[in-house]
Order: C-alpha cells, then structure tokens, then sequence
C-alpha cells in the first residue's frame, strides 16, 4: 500500500532557526542522531525509535521534525514511516549531521 507524503519546506527554504528549535529538544535531537547514523536513509517506523514518551508526545516531536523540513513522514492510515531529508540537509547546511554524529546517546558532544 502506497503511504502519503506528508511534506516540510522545500530543500531551498529550510529555515536555520527552526532547525535550531527542532534540535534543541533532547527527544527530537536523539532521533535526528539516529536518523543520521543510518547511512542507508532507510524508512523507519515510529515506534522504532526507542524514545520514553507517550505516542501523542511523539507524534508531536516528528511533526516539529518535519516542518522543520528534517524528516518525511509518509502517513500509511494505521502506522507512519520517517524518512532523513539527507540531501536537502547536506545541501543547505553542509556538516549538520556530521555534526549530530558526534552526539553521545545522553544527548552531549564528547568532551
């Protein structure tokens, strides 16, 4: 069955400051850490994602990802899959997510 994209700004309007608000929360920052240690950008269900908060907290932290223009979501009725916008990141901010690579999972750079 074919999913919905549900779609953030293009590539070229990714705004800096919301992606500075998006990252600076720790759940939202840990899934962005995962999403681009996955070099295979593959699609991964929510709920893999191994956060401690309720489903309509996560709902809320991957749609700021998406509007941020960070993530996809693709909106298959009874689940959803989130998919790293890995070009269009690179693109605008080169290094970004080498950067959220040297994040530690407790959420800091190593000292």
């Amino acid at each position: 069955m074919a999913g919905m994209n549900l779609v953030g700004p293009k590539a070229d309007a990714l705004d800096l400051g919301a992606v500075f608000r998006a990252l600076a929360d720790e759940h939202r920052r840990s899934v962005m850490t995962e999403l681009a240690a996955d070099r295979s950008d593959s699609e991964r269900g929510c709920n893999s994602f191994n956060l401690p908060i309720s489903k309509q907290t996560q709902t809320h932290h991957f749609r700021v990802l998406r509007e941020a223009g960070l993530i996809d979501e693709i909106d298959y009725g009874n689940r959803k899959g989130i998919r790293l916008r890995r070009a269009d990141i690179e693109k605008r901010f080169p290094g970004l997510l080498t950067l959220l690579g040297t994040e530690s999972p407790g959420g800091t750079a190593p000292r």
